[in-house]
């Protein structure tokens, strides 16, 4: 193939239109746009609740399994049974064995893992952040500091990891040690946590 001298007059013209910064400066779109405002501090601190695994940023407050027996069943019991076991059925959601959050221990290098709170998570942290964030389904956010800890220190005491009179804060829940603590392997890529 040839490309004649009329060619390539018309690709160098192309070649400098868009480095000369492309057809957005070409048809004089800005540089910035002229919408929205930068997010206040206050509105960023109530969305930027992420607990670390090491529990980092846990908030002041405690509970114990007693405590978090009455929160579960009222806010808790509706999706994940009374036995916390999950219930079938749910409309617009996962159901069943999907939301059950006990039990499974030992099985996951099974033919048929059970993926629960006390058979896969690694760390009781992690429980504290999704209830408190995204939990109950119908109101997320809803509940106390104190109703997540102690709704967390119920569903570990009817799993077996703490007793059900270890009163769980900000000091004793990242000590918790999670049947699974040890079954993932690290990722040793430092840079994607930068």
């Amino acid at each position: 193939m040839c490309i004649r001298p009329a060619d390539w007059l018309v690709l160098a013209v192309a070649v400098v239109t868009f480095a000369a910064g492309g057809p957005a400066s070409a048809q004089n779109y800005p540089a910035t746009y002229d919408f929205g405002a930068p997010a206040p501090a206050a509105d960023i601190a109530a969305v930027d609740i992420a607990i670390p695994s090491d529990g980092a940023g846990l908030p002041p407050g405690r509970g114990d399994a007693a405590a978090g027996a009455r929160v579960y069943a009222s806010a808790c019991a509706a999706c994940h049974g009374d036995k916390l076991q999950g219930v079938a059925g749910l409309p617009d959601m996962p159901s069943g064995p999907a939301l059950r959050l006990i039990g499974g221990r030992g099985t996951l290098a099974s033919p048929n893992p059970v993926l629960t709170v006390e058979s896969y998570w690694p760390y009781a942290t992690t429980l504290f952040d999704y209830v408190r964030r995204a939990m109950p389904f119908t109101a997320p956010g809803s509940l106390s500091n104190d109703e997540v800890y102690a709704v967390t220190a119920y569903i570990l005491a009817e799993a077996k990891i703490i007793t059900p009179a270890t009163v769980l804060d900000a000091q004793t829940l990242p000590k918790v040690q999670m049947p699974n603590r040890d079954g993932f392997i690290p990722d040793p890529r430092p840079e994607h946590f930068k």
